[in-house]
């Protein structure tokens, strides 16, 4: 299996903002120079020719005008004079969220670097070994997509003082060349250490530094705040410095603040998860709570509900042949611990189980004591705690595992410990023997297995694959290694990892692919504590830490090991583009924690907190003074102070602030789409992307992995006769056609760029610079034939377009999906006036134009797609193939009447409120949210549309319906994509079904029930 990359527009936005410093620098080939060839054994015959970067032409006030125009673009605080390092180096700071593809930013930065001015010398500094081992991976498995994009491959070593030769070909090849080094190559103590700053006999009696600082590199600083540290005197800057770098890109999601230099881009911890770019946190908290060292233990695991009386998962100590051991029963009112324990004494009183509560989820004792899921009451020990942990990641890995195996998708867990001793043991005769937790996993792994082997609705398929695999073969150890390969503790040496290292960590780094495959039994990884960063795999679901509490491993960096997008067994990364808006139904990263989720929650909030510093955290009326907004009708406004202010009253009045900040009334209504700004309504959508921006820690909260209730399918409903009716109607596929006039878009999309289009103007103080030709609607004709790379001096005065070469075609061909020849067209037919914004700023340009283009694009389509009818079915398994899990009265009801005994939905205003209407309503027979794997084909992407209904026969006109659920029913309303698919959705249902079914959107029960009441009397 080879792990599937794709283009992805902010990894191209993050590039293009370090590309876009630098513009007015010439695109030159590789300076050309001497080489130092040494003394001493070199022949003068060899290649005594080096290239190395050209210098930076432009000055820093060009330098800071560059920035502040790129700045103001990613809404961050311009500067007001160039940055630069105490050592006087050029730095910029690139903050991005771990698990968003950070190394693949930088490569593809390298190489749009190289393309726009030619510089070819690259040196990726890494903190580590476990992080040097993930970026050389990085560089082999990204090489191919790389190669196909740019037509060229770069090549990478890892500085070795033992192997020198490959300096001289860094140095001496035209090509791009990057070096990966750690920083223990050139800051540790110890004679090897220091190799790279003494001259060397193997070497031609040269020092390794001087031949790399020739070349002008440029340094990429991965996870600077490890590389640098805090002190800024330490040996690693002072080391840094003899590089003699070009310049340094700083990449890292936690920033120290007083190493932020130059900040060009940001994709924080906010930005990731409301692009969905990261896996979705939810925490399971474990408490302990009525500690007594004389009472009896007991751990409530989970209350159990079904369609008779809830059921309780606990735990408690009970007597064996081999002592006192921790049993887990699942039982029901009325059980006896104290019988059940074989009489244990701690439980001779007041340990029966008297109430199982399934809706506060929690039980009671006879003696008064309630215990709610995931709380541990009486003794509990070290190795008790971690038992509970174990098994609570087993059977939260069996869950999600049972959820996605039929998607392809492998589910792996990751166990961090302290001491290697915990997972292996080498006695002093040789022999091997398994640690305590592992011997405790294999225990709980094999109960759990059996419990679940129980279940006659288990999946056959996933049934076999179960039964087929052992205990013992389900679980790895990942650590490093002495001489006999028998695994030992890292030596963790001010943060840093031992040179013992680079074996184990190359295992586990370069075995993601085989780690991935359903083929390798591995599930389970066990790994030291000491791997904080640097080691990571898209398919770890389960992160669980037994280590002792004074462990120095931050929750962000526990949680940052499984934070990337899951992939399948092709693969391909299961983002919004593969599951849409069910993209957190299955990337979901669960932390077992030896704490209560409130004490875990709180903590890593607080750690995202102090990451997340150029937002702006209080409503106030500078947020909006200055800004140009868009009203919903085109109209552009830059906002004076007196108009921000009536936004803020606005705002105030309405209840949605209070004390500068963002209230819940405002994020329910805006959820429910009711925002209500008096005479900035026409200004919502402006005025909210404004808000948006702000600092929510609500945002940054987990979910409580307790709290969530599973919605179990009831295959009984699914079976009525009146819902089957429905699905014989909606069940059958479609094909569309669409056989629109080119010119006719062409036409239209002219007309709205000319009428609506509009770019915010950024000013610079350039008076001379590099521009690319295509700046007018007459360069446009030459663009194509034009010779790659060729630029021309121009003088300009007021306004620039930053000198980058932008493929604006491309651009927009990508977005558009249109035919080059169809957006050349279009581009060349627009007015001077409306081309000329291009030249103020590209970027928004590109995104401005995109999106109308699409929205006549979407209004094409409508008028001109007709669909067909295909003999393909969906089979009945979409209703049951994802979990679906919702919290009662906050995103999900109790239901009599759906195909599940919990409605969960998407969003507590409208959709909510539906369902609860629906479950009222008499003469609703049966109804269901229809699952993500039910959608309709557009041109414009899978529609999923929300519900289907089945009325009483005989009381309305409509039985059947269909229908999607928005805070308006007038389309107008809509974004012109969404009405779009809105539109075509009707076409496909009018396709396959009759007059009986009906499809369309709706507010609520009452204007549902009009639609379906319609033409009743006649």
């Amino acid at each position: 299996m080879k792990i599937q990359f794709k283009h992805q527009g902010f990894q191209q936005e993050a590039a293009r903002a370090v590309v876009d410093v630098f513009s007015g620098q010439p695109l030159l080939d590789a300076f050309t120079y001497r080489m130092d060839q040494g003394r001493g054994g070199h022949s003068a015959s060899l290649q005594t020719t080096g290239f190395r970067n050209q210098n930076i032409s432009l000055s820093d006030e060009a330098l800071r005008d560059n920035i502040r125009a790129v700045q103001q673009t990613q809404d961050l605080k311009p500067i007001e004079a160039l940055q630069r390092t105490a050592g006087g180096q050029l730095a910029l700071s690139i903050e991005m969220e771990t698990g968003t593809g950070k190394t693949y930013t930088y490569i593809k930065t390298m190489y749009e670097l190289y393309k726009h001015y030619g510089w070819t010398k690259y040196i990726i500094v890494v903190p580590s070994v476990a992080i040097r081992e993930g970026v050389i991976k990085s560089l082999e498995m990204m090489a191919d997509h790389f190669a196909e994009e740019y037509g060229e491959r770069m090549q990478h070593f890892v500085y070795d003082s033992r192997r020198l030769a490959a300096i001289d070909q860094f140095a001496s090849d035209p090509k791009i060349q990057v070096m990966v080094i750690n920083t223990q190559a050139f800051n540790a103590r110890g004679a090897d250490a220091r190799r790279i700053t003494m001259k060397l006999e193997e070497f031609a009696w040269r020092r390794p530094i001087d031949v790399i600082a020739e070349t002008h590199p440029i340094l990429i600083i991965d996870e600077p705040q490890s590389v640098l540290g805090a002190n800024r005197n330490n040996k690693t800057r002072q080391g840094l410095l003899d590089f003699k770098p070009l310049f340094s890109l700083l990449y890292s999601a936690t920033h120290r603040p007083q190493d932020l230099y130059n900040q060009v881009y940001r994709l924080d911890a906010i930005d990731a998860f409301n692009k969905r770019l990261v896996k979705k946190i939810e925490v399971m908290g474990i408490e302990q709570v009525g500690v007594d060292g004389t009472s009896g233990y007991v751990y409530l695991d989970s209350i159990v509900l079904s369609s008779q009386n809830p059921r309780a998962r606990i735990s408690f100590n009970a007597t064996t042949r081999n002592g006192l051991k921790t049993a887990t029963r699942l039982v029901d009112e009325g059980f006896d611990i104290y019988q059940e324990s074989g009489e244990v004494e701690a439980y001779h009183t007041g340990y029966q189980v008297e109430r199982i509560d399934g809706v506060r989820g929690c039980i009671r004792l006879s003696s008064g004591q309630e215990i709610y899921e995931g709380q541990a009451v009486g003794e509990v020990n070290e190795e008790v705690m971690r038992r509970i942990q174990i098994r609570t990641t087993i059977e939260k890995h069996l869950e999600r595992e049972r959820q996605l195996y039929h998607q392809g998708i492998k589910v792996l867990s990751l166990f961090f410990i302290d001491a290697v001793d915990k997972y292996r043991i080498y006695d002093t005769e040789g022999e091997t023997r398994t640690g305590r937790w592992a011997e405790i996993f294999e225990e709980e792994y094999s109960s759990v297995v059996q419990e679940l082997l129980q279940d006659l609705y288990l999946d056959a398929d996933y049934r076999t694959y179960l039964e087929g695999i052992k205990a013992e073969a389900t679980h790895a150890g990942y650590f490093a290694q002495d001489r006999r390969g028998r695994m030992i503790d890292s030596t963790v040496r001010r943060g840093e990892n031992s040179a013992d290292d680079p074996d184990a960590y190359q295992l586990i780094m370069r075995d993601k692919e085989r780690l991935l495959s359903l083929a390798e039994p591995t599930r389970f990884i066990f790994s030291h504590s000491a791997l904080k960063e640097g080691w990571d795999n898209p398919n770890v679901f389960q992160i669980c830490t037994l280590k002792q509490g004074n462990s120095e491993v931050r929750k962000r960096q526990e949680v940052g090991r499984g934070m990337r997008l899951c992939v399948d067994q092709d693969g391909v990364r299961q983002d919004s583009d593969q599951l849409g808006d069910g993209v957190y139904d299955v990337n979901v990263l669960t932390i077992v924690a030896s704490e209560s989720y409130k004490a875990f929650a709180e903590a890593l909030q607080t750690e995202l907190a102090e990451s997340i510093t150029s937002r702006a955290r209080l409503v106030t009326k500078e947020l909006f003074e200055g800004k140009r907004i868009v009203y919903d009708n085109g109209k552009e406004v830059t906002l004076s102070g007196s108009q921000a202010a009536t936004i803020m009253e606005e705002l105030i009045s309405a209840g949605y602030v209070r004390k500068e900040q963002l209230t819940d009334k405002y994020y329910e209504a805006k959820q429910a789409g009711e925002l209500e700004l008096g005479e900035w309504q026409g200004a919502q959508g402006a005025i909210v992307r404004e808000l948006d921006k702000i600092y929510n820690v609500e945002e940054l909260k987990p979910s409580n992995g307790r709290g969530g209730d599973p919605a179990h399918f009831l295959k009984e409903r699914f079976a009525k006769r009146e819902f089957q009716k429905l699905w014989q109607r909606i069940n059958s596929k479609t094909y569309y056609e669409v056989n629109f006039e080119t010119e006719d878009l062409i036409r239209k999309s002219v007309a709205a760029l000319d009428a609506s289009l509009h770019v915010t103007e950024i000013r610079v103080s350039i008076t001379e610079g590099q521009l690319e030709e295509i700046q007018t609607r007459e360069d446009l004709a030459e663009y194509r034939a034009m010779k790659q790379g060729a630029t021309r001096t121009v003088r300009v005065e007021a306004t620039v377009a930053r000198g980058v070469r932008y493929d604006l075609v491309g651009e927009l061909v990508q977005k558009s999906g249109l035919k080059r020849s169809t957006i050349a067209r279009i581009l060349h037919e627009i007015q001077p006036q409306t081309f000329e914004m291009y030249r103020k700023n590209p970027e928004e340009f590109i995104i401005r134009a995109g999106n109308i283009i699409n929205e006549q694009k979407a209004i094409a389509v409508v008028e001109h797609i007709t669909y067909h009818k295909l003999d393909q079915r969906y089979e009945a398994s979409i209703f049951s193939e994802r979990e679906l899990r919702g919290r009662i009265d906050v995103n999900a009801i109790r239901s009599e009447k759906s195909l599940y005994d919990l409605v969960v939905v998407d969003s507590q205003g409208v959709e909510k409120r539906f369902a609860e209407q629906l479950e009222q309503q008499d003469i609703v027979e049966v109804y269901t949210k229809l699952p993500r794997g039910f959608y309709i084909n557009t041109p414009l992407g899978k529609y999923n549309p929300d519900w289907a209904i089945v009325f009483r026969e005989g009381e309305v006109k409509h039985i059947y319906f269909v229908a999607e659920t928005k805070g308006t029913e007038d389309l107008t309303q809509l974004r012109a994509v969404e009405e779009a698919k809105i539109k075509c959705a009707e076409r496909h249902f009018a396709s396959i079904s009759d007059s009986q079914l009906k499809f369309g959107v709706v507010k609520d029960y009452d204007s549902l029930y009009n639609k379906v009441m319609q033409e009743q009397e006649g």
